[in-house]
């Protein structure tokens, strides 16, 4: 992994906890699953450049919280050595004209509606949450549960389950179980550090969908991140419009969350 000078450019502290998360997932994936599945991760700066080829999700394969034009062409150029579909992530509207320049320049083009980013501060006090939905920290020893239902809910390839594994019971991670009469039926994540905290990895079993259990979830990971100190969480989901609604985002509305930006997911061209 590599590590070269801090950008010049500011980076959102929003997207610099994302990266963070994202480069700790890397640092703690097994080395098994490193080499067989050509498992990779860059930093610079504030952010990185990550690569999971198999994975199917557009956060494992992507470009984030990179501002400096250097630091976006030792990028690319890295990234554009990589297999699968991969993507740069901005915020066109707050990206100086120089970087939309680059990207148009470099044939990448913007795919679907974007990722809305989303925060909110840590509550003053203890949250509640009503209904049959409990949650739950997840045991050591039931990290092979946490990753497969993690995989299943993404639909990523069950090779992968040990990448959501390692992150149970690790320094920043903590990972939670939705329960419905004693049964997991939901999974959720949460990565701190220096009070921030990104929240991730909620993944529900689709017959028990719609019944509650990523807002319960988000509760308690709120709840609990204010215990180790957070004082402010974000998350991302897709954006959504008015011919595309997304479910996960009214969840985190409800819970006190507040849109901040857009990123737009810019595609890199299959010839490099």
């Amino acid at each position: 992994m590599d590590h070269p000078s801090a950008s010049r450019l500011a980076v959102p502290e929003e997207d610099v906890i994302e990266a963070k998360a994202f480069i700790d997932l890397f640092m703690i994936a097994p080395q098994t699953l490193v080499d067989h599945a050509a498992f990779r991760c860059m930093q610079l700066g504030a952010g990185c450049a990550i690569s999971l080829p198999s994975a199917p999700a557009i956060g494992l394969n992507r470009i984030l919280g990179i501002a400096e034009l250097d630091d976006l062409d030792t990028a690319y150029a890295w990234m554009s050595k990589k297999a699968g579909r991969r993507f740069l992530q901005v915020n066109p509207n707050a990206a100086p004209q120089q970087t939309r320049d680059w990207i148009r320049k470099k044939g990448l083009l913007p795919e679907g509606n974007g990722w809305a980013k989303l925060r909110r501060a840590a509550p003053i006090t203890p949250l509640t949450h009503t209904g049959d939905i409990g949650t739950r920290q997840v045991n050591v020893a039931e990290a092979k549960i946490f990753g497969s239902m993690m995989c299943a809910g993404f639909n990523f390839p069950a090779n992968l389950m040990p990448l959501w594994s390692a992150i149970v019971g690790k320094e920043g991670w903590t990972c939670f179980f939705a329960e419905l009469k004693g049964k997991a039926i939901a999974t959720g994540a949460m990565y701190a550090s220096n009070g921030w905290a990104w929240l991730g990895g909620g993944a529900t079993i689709p017959e028990f969908r719609n019944r509650g259990a990523q807002k319960a979830l988000i509760t308690a990971r709120l709840n609990e991140g204010a215990t180790q100190g957070v004082k402010s969480f974000v998350v991302e989901t897709a954006q959504p419009t008015a011919n595309d609604p997304n479910i996960s985002h009214a969840n985190l509305i409800a819970t006190g969350f507040e849109q901040i930006y857009t990123r737009m997911n810019y595609r890199f061209s299959d010839v490099s």
